[in-house]
């Protein structure tokens, strides 16, 4: 059997089982289909490595590289917890058969779309599939119905339909350097080098500025922020991740792409500090004002994208970093907004102010939730405080003393924030009403369980996990 053969075979499959909810008639059988869904991204994986694959160009769009394969195994256990806590979240609602069978087959369609994201290897179907993951998101964040999911919808739809336009108008400029009508990354970066610098610049900035309402960061993060508030909290731990870090494979090729353009580069790079900046001052800004825990888990993701786009504007070890910060982030930041979700399971509503005392009622989930603050504050174990300390690194190096200065006051209101708010939901009195049968400790020991990965990985970071990461970053 050939290797396109197999890859037609796994598309197939993977679209019938995440439309065959539609068909059953018992939310058994959902969970059935969603488990042979799961069986079959792990399979392809699996068959990836087994054939012989890796780093191989297949139907001449995808190409199973290390970033894509990191990511797609992320998203793989992603899925499966946010499949698992979407089973007691959507219960608890009391939603018709029908909704459920829907949530669950947009859920896996949008990790199909996400999936093709990944494993793109050219640029104009990366843009073509990040664009199928707007649609599927919208169907997700309309779940509940209700006014506010259809405005969050509507605004979704639109400014995902803005951003992606004005990434194609970038495409149109960046194609102007192609030979033969190729797209792909390999062959494009060959002749970069010999496009017109004004072109290859006005085209950088217009992808990624039309990217960014994928990954999360300025300028057109709102809608992320929008979509994760509307969504049911185990959808959104799946946007907030594997979304988010489809963006941010898709940025990170054009970087890739870009490094073989000389001056051009520098100027690419000094627009992702900018643009990381601005990320990480919105969310220090707006983690203060925010009253909703939800929104609240989103503009620290805008924070930490933001460091993110910084590590790639500066580079270097820098660059490495900015790889190890967002696979990490995954892990913690679902974890989070996992926990949000049995939070709100307890209480009436996600408002700051009116939720608290959650260590006395929920005490596993109120440590959870402490543990999961310390990580994404990056304090040690966590490798956030690997990631982080290595931008500094990589600012230190290049001498960009008002940058440190800048990111380092930054960060500070927002541990402040974060921490604060973190206190205030365990120790502040509570003003609503309790639903203390709804406490589920699976689903709590669930999301503490990648807590402890993350802090193992931490302590005892894998040389696979290293030498992958110096696979991607790595820049002839």
């Amino acid at each position: 059997m050939s290797i396109n053969l197999i890859v037609i075979l796994y598309l197939l499959v993977s679209l019938i089982l995440a439309a065959a909810p539609l068909v059953v008639r018992t939310e058994r059988a959902t969970h059935l289909l969603s488990g042979l869904f799961v069986a079959v991204q792990a399979a392809a994986i699996a068959a990836i490595f087994h054939f012989g694959m890796v780093d191989k160009t297949i139907l001449s769009v995808f190409r199973a590289d290390t970033l894509a394969l990191i990511f797609h195994m992320l998203m793989l256990v992603i899925l499966v917890c946010s499949m698992i806590y979407s089973s007691s979240y959507l219960k608890s609602e009391d939603i018709s058969v029908r909704s459920y069978k829907a949530y669950y087959t947009l859920l896996m369609l949008l990790a199909v779309a996400i999936t093709l994201v990944y494993y793109s290897h050219n640029v104009a179907m990366t843009w073509v599939f990040l664009e199928l993951t707007t649609i599927c998101s919208a169907g997700i964040i309309y779940h509940r119905e209700f006014r506010q999911s259809l405005e969050a919808t509507w605004k979704y739809i639109f400014v995902c339909s803005t951003g992606i336009a004005m990434a194609y108008l970038g495409i149109l400029l960046l194609s102007t350097v192609a030979t033969e009508g190729s797209l792909d990354y390999e062959a494009m970066r060959n002749v970069i080098a010999e496009g017109n610098p004004l072109y290859l610049k006005v085209a950088f900035l217009l992808i990624v500025v039309g990217y960014s309402c994928k990954m999360e960061i300025f300028p057109l993060y709102t809608v992320g922020v929008d979509a994760n508030y509307a969504a049911p909290a185990p959808a959104s731990a799946f946007i907030s991740t594997a979304l988010v870090n489809a963006g941010f494979v898709s940025i990170m090729r054009i970087y890739l792409l870009y490094s073989a353009t000389g001056e051009v580069f520098e100027w690419a790079r000094h627009i992702l500090i900018l643009i990381g900046i601005l990320s990480l001052a919105v969310g220090a800004m707006f983690l203060r004002r925010t009253n909703n825990y939800k929104r609240f888990l989103s503009y620290s993701t805008v924070e930490n994208m933001g460091i993110v786009a910084i590590g790639m504007g500066i580079g270097g070890v820098a660059l490495w970093a900015a790889v190890l910060h967002t696979i990490f982030h995954t892990f913690i930041k679902s974890s989070m907004f996992f926990q949000v979700g049995i939070v709100r399971h307890i209480y009436d509503s996600y408002s700051i102010n009116r939720i608290g005392n959650y260590i006395n009622i929920n005490h596993i989930g109120g440590i959870g939730f402490i543990l999961g603050t310390l990580l994404l504050l990056a304090f040690p174990p966590s490798p956030l405080f690997i990631s982080e300390l290595m931008v500094f690194n990589g600012i230190i190096s290049g001498n960009v003393w008002w940058l440190l200065i800048l990111v380092v006051v930054l960060m500070c209101v927002v541990i402040y924030a974060i921490w604060s708010r973190t206190l205030r939901l365990n120790y502040h009195s509570n003003q609503d009403k309790l639903h203390l049968s709804e406490v589920n400790k699976r689903l709590t020991f669930l999301a503490i369980m990648l807590l402890v990965v993350v802090i193992v990985l931490g302590i005892w970071m894998p040389d696979m996990l290293t030498e992958a990461i110096d696979n991607i970053v790595k820049i002839d």
